[in-house]
């Protein structure tokens, strides 16, 4: 009795295993069947209990197309049964997908990133006034932060505006404001308090001189 006992490592490969064994058993049983009409009874009968099995994909479109897909794929594309749908080619599902073409932009200030640079070419859009110049002040300080999440030592605010006048081509010109930045150490300590989430808080401590009772 023992000998008959099978091992999931003797068994054939699950091509989709959320369907269990039995399934893919009567698959290919249904495979061997020599009418085609015995066949197209058993794969409808099939296409039941599987979408008993997935109660879930009743709420997906065209969710008999997708159980139908499953089954000739089950069958590694070897039972000949007849389908309301489409028959799926294995070519066209094993064949490999056209690469992503990435945008491959190379910024001269990588530290600053890609979105500083859309942002000052939203602003050179924009009509002198008012919002462009707090948007640009907003801008220069975002890259001042980013600056010194590069380099953790103060950065003066003319090294922020040669970048900011370099990047926006000549368009954004803030060397001779009188305006400051925001100081480099408060900007710090806003990336320490929101950059530290879920660690342990401080303690609170007493003075050692307080009353005791």
């Amino acid at each position: 009795m023992i000998d008959d006992l099978e091992y999931n490592t003797e068994r054939e490969h699950l091509i989709i295993p959320e369907y269990g064994r039995h399934l893919q058993k009567m698959i290919n049983y249904a495979k061997t069947r020599e009418t085609k009409e015995e066949r197209n009874k058993l794969a409808q009968a099939i296409i039941s209990v599987m979408g008993n099995l997935q109660p879930h994909l009743r709420d997906v479109p065209d969710f008999q197309h997708k159980l139908w897909d499953q089954l000739f794929i089950m069958a590694d594309f070897e039972l000949d049964a007849d389908s309301p749908y489409p028959r799926p080619s294995k070519e066209e599902l094993t064949s490999r997908p056209d690469p992503l073409k990435y945008p491959q932009n190379h910024p001269k200030y990588r530290f600053y990133g890609n979105n500083i640079k859309t942002m000052i070419d939203v602003a050179r859009t924009w009509d002198d006034g008012e919002m462009k110049e707090a948007l640009v002040y907003t801008i220069a300080n975002h890259m001042k932060k980013c600056y010194l999440n590069w380099n953790k030592d103060s950065v003066e605010d003319s090294v922020i505006f040669e970048h900011l006048f370099e990047l926006s081509n000549g368009e954004i010109n803030l060397k001779n404001s009188e305006e400051d930045l925001s100081d480099s150490s408060s900007l710090l300590r806003a990336k320490s308090k929101y950059g530290n989430k879920g660690g342990k808080k401080s303690k609170k401590k007493y003075s050692s001189n307080r009353k005791r009772y």
